[in-house]
């Protein structure tokens, strides 16, 4: 048997240490190279008379066998020849890596040894699209099914009113499935889906979209206290990994890269009509090419679960994660997305027309710099500011500024937000260009696209995620990103309004992180700031540094002092040095005034002088992810860190610092979390008019009818502080309530003037 091995360039990795037999090792480029671009690729080769190629890293999989996810097709033998793994050199660094990469090699030597063919999937697939015999195989289900059934959907559309289902597929069994065209079903199909729905354990793989889109479409409902869901499962297992269905289904079943046949389709048709795949609906595939990769979907998602279910069962912590906190939550997070955010058409509108005229106004003061001229009379181009290659040119090649020293990702010199403000210190040009910027990705991201978006009703539809965070945060993605709403600008806040008769309610966990860190720790000195009550920074600043005044007038007296305490009290949790605080400080002082390292080390050691126990759990936390690569959260959160055995030992430092920042962020965001639920609850039970529709950051937002306010708002301060066991007694976790007729709760009347459909800044006072 012949066999080659592929990698990028002369190395020093030794793969005789992974591989036990004897293979042909060949370079793509001849020379050692960090970078690999087309023109450095002098290999020439024959692969012909090779029974394998294994292909190390990203460069060799794509070239010879077009593979663009090596994470993903790790171990999978394609075309009969190709075998990819990931560049074991990494490993050293990126420990985390070191399973993925085993379990790659041990089917290389079962393919090898003649143990492993290439994957051919086997079973009872098939598609319906016949009444009779849709209602056949229904009763099939009924009769034989044994505690679980796995469902899915094939759809036009990622939300329920920009589509329809396609077909639902569903599985009972192992190497079974059959997916049913909905066309096809009749009152009777529809009730006999709803019986096995109440009569079985029903199982997803993204329990949100499949629920929603059979609730909304099919009017099929599911018991809440029964479903699974085999992504949210997976996530319980390894927060760190990639949760889709077709990564999962490589690494974990029989099933391979089942999804070709479609994939292939797609890309053909695309081609041939001239449309972007990103265009491409699921209703243009043929009933045959859909009907196999549908049903095998449902296969999937029934092996999954009874992998992974006995493991989640097996644990209590990740049980109780899953089946008390992931689970519902992801049920509550699905009714809150169909509550929608309510969005003003008309103030979207003037905000589109007002940032329109603000950006060209702000593009004129770029346009009047010297260098921006002479780089356009030298080039005979108009400067853009959005482009990162001019940019370089002109802030230094004709200003002649240094770069920052930050790099992208390609290691060339960077000029993103973060080094134009650097080099707006120097000079009034990297600011200008900025504020062109800031104020087209607003008009991009959050009014262009926004606006065709809005349903019907005057709401915006999106997602909210409960597994794509390692930290336990929650993340929004889909058609508005909540989580990134401008915090400055309230233009966009100010859109979001409530209709007539109704109010906006927000409510914000104070200091959130801080307190959990007090509870944590058990640091009675800490936890003495928070049942004292008053500003925490103030109180904070004043037992630090034993200022001579009552803590409400630390703020007006010690601004500084103040300043310091906070970005201590922030900078240890996310593991800053005395740098960081100095650098964090002066960016709040007036210009002029500077903190100095000196300073900030004295002040941290002071700090903890005061706040010993704190000092003392970050260093016992450290101490036992350095040993273990793991923690767990006050709910049971396992956070795998294996990165923290990495030889690198800045990774391993930002690995520890994440694994403290996770128990504390996730445990504030489990509660906001818990308290939205348990309002939820309440609130229905009660009648009142109240729909929570948004969760951003620390904050739960609402909107509520003006007469159930009052009491809307005690419900949600009385669940959220409800006891938990994390709580220092005497003290709950304090909260803050906002309520206005829009988001910006008075900032965008503050700030603008809105009359006949226009915008306009207010002059200043």
């Amino acid at each position: 048997m012949k066999i080659a091995l592929i990698d990028k360039a002369p190395n020093r990795t030794r793969y005789t240490d992974y591989f036990d037999f004897e293979f042909d090792h060949y370079h793509m480029s001849s020379v050692p190279i960090t970078k690999l671009l087309k023109k450095d690729v002098d290999l020439v080769v024959d692969l012909e008379p090779y029974d394998f190629v294994i292909l190390v890293g990203a460069e060799a999989s794509k070239e010879y066998a077009k593979i663009t996810s090596v994470t993903n097709m790790a171990g999978q033998l394609v075309d009969d020849k190709f075998i990819a793994i990931s560049n074991p050199a990494m490993l050293a660094f990126k420990p985390e890596g070191k399973p993925d990469f085993q379990r790659a090699c041990d089917k290389v030597h079962k393919y090898v040894r003649g143990e492993l063919r290439a994957t051919k999937v086997v079973g009872d697939y098939a598609g319906i699209q016949d009444t009779a015999e849709a209602k056949r195989y229904l009763r099939e289900i009924l009769d034989n099914a044994q505690g679980y059934v796995a469902w899915d959907t094939e759809t036009t559309a990622l939300y329920p009113r920009d589509g329809y289902v396609l077909g639902l597929s569903l599985t009972y069994a192992t190497h079974q499935g059959r997916y049913i065209e909905t066309d096809c079903l009749d009152e009777l199909c529809i009730a006999l889906l709803q019986k096995i729905a109440n009569t079985f354990h029903p199982v997803f793989h993204n329990m949100k979209f499949d629920f929603k889109m059979i609730k909304y479409h099919l009017a099929i409902d599911f018991p809440r206290d029964r479903v699974h869901d085999t992504m949210v499962m997976h996530y319980v297992l390894d927060e760190t990994d990639s949760h889709g269905l077709k990564p999962l289904a490589l690494k974990y079943t029989d099933y391979g890269d089942y999804d070709t046949p479609l994939d292939e389709f797609k890309k053909a048709y695309c081609a041939q009509h001239g449309m972007l795949q990103e265009d491409f609906t699921y209703d243009l595939i043929p009933f045959e090419t859909i009907a196999q990769y549908a049903s095998i979907d449902t296969a999937v998602t029934f092996d999954l679960f009874h992998k992974f279910w006995p493991i989640v069962q097996a644990n209590p912590k990740l049980l109780k994660v899953y089946s008390e906190i992931l689970v519902p939550g992801t049920l509550f997070l699905m009714d809150m997305e169909e509550v929608g955010i309510p969005v003003s058409r008309e103030r979207m509108a003037a905000a589109e027309k007002y940032l329109d005229y603000e950006i060209e106004e702000a593009k004129k003061v770029v346009y009047a710099f010297p260098a921006v001229k002479q780089f356009e009379q030298d080039t005979g181009k108009i400067f853009n500011p959005n482009s990162v290659m001019q940019l370089r040119v002109v802030l230094f090649d004709y200003l002649g500024l240094n770069p920052t020293g930050k790099k992208t990702a390609t290691g060339a010199v960077s000029t993103d937000a973060e080094v134009l403000g650097e080099l707006s210190e120097e000079h009034p040009l990297p600011a200008a260009i900025l504020k062109v910027r800031q104020l087209g990705k607003i008009q991009n991201t959050y009014i262009s696209k926004i606006l065709p978006e809005i349903d019907r009703d005057g709401r915006i539809r999106t997602n909210f995620n409960l597994i794509f965070t390692t930290s336990g945060r929650l993340s929004s993605s889909g058609k508005f990103n909540a989580q990134q709403i401008p915090r400055d600008n309230p233009i966009i806040k100010g859109c979001l309004q409530a209709p007539a008769g109704y109010k906006i309610v927000s409510q914000d966990l104070t200091t959130a992180e801080m307190y959990y860190a007090a509870v944590l720790s058990s640091d009675k000195n800490l936890q003495q700031v928070f049942s004292s009550g008053g500003d925490f920074h103030s109180t904070i600043a004043k037992m630090v540094f034993s200022l001579p005044c009552p803590v409400e007038d630390v703020k007006k007296l010690y601004g500084s002092m103040r300043q310091s305490a906070k970005a201590i009290s922030f900078g240890i949790l996310y593991g800053s040095g005395a740098n960081k605080v100095a650098e964090t400080v002066t960016k709040g002082l007036p210009e002029g005034e500077s903190y100095p390292v000196e300073q900030a080390r004295d002040d941290i050691k002071q700090y903890f002088t005061k706040f010993s126990k704190l000092k003392q759990w970050l260093n016992d936390r450290k101490r036992f992810i350095e040993q273990n690569g793991y923690t767990y959260s006050f709910f049971g959160r396992k956070r795998r860190l294996p990165n923290v055995f990495s030889s690198d030992k800045g990774i391993a430092a930002h690995e520890v610092r994440s694994g403290i920042n996770a128990e504390v962020q996730s445990l504030a965001s489990d509660v906001n979390l818990l308290g939205a639920m348990r309002t939820a609850t309440e609130i229905s039970a009660k009648g009142l008019d109240a729909k929570i529709f948004m969760l951003v950051h620390d904050s739960i937002v609402a909107l509520v009818k003006d007469e159930d306010v009052v009491e809307y708002c005690e419900i949600l301060k009385r669940n959220t502080q409800h006891s938990w066991g994390c709580e220092i007694p005497g003290a709950p976790i304090g909260v803050d309530q906002d309520v206005g007729s829009d988001y910006s709760f008075g900032d965008w009347e503050k700030f603008y003037e809105f009359a006949g459909n226009n915008l306009a800044r207010v002059p200043a006072r």
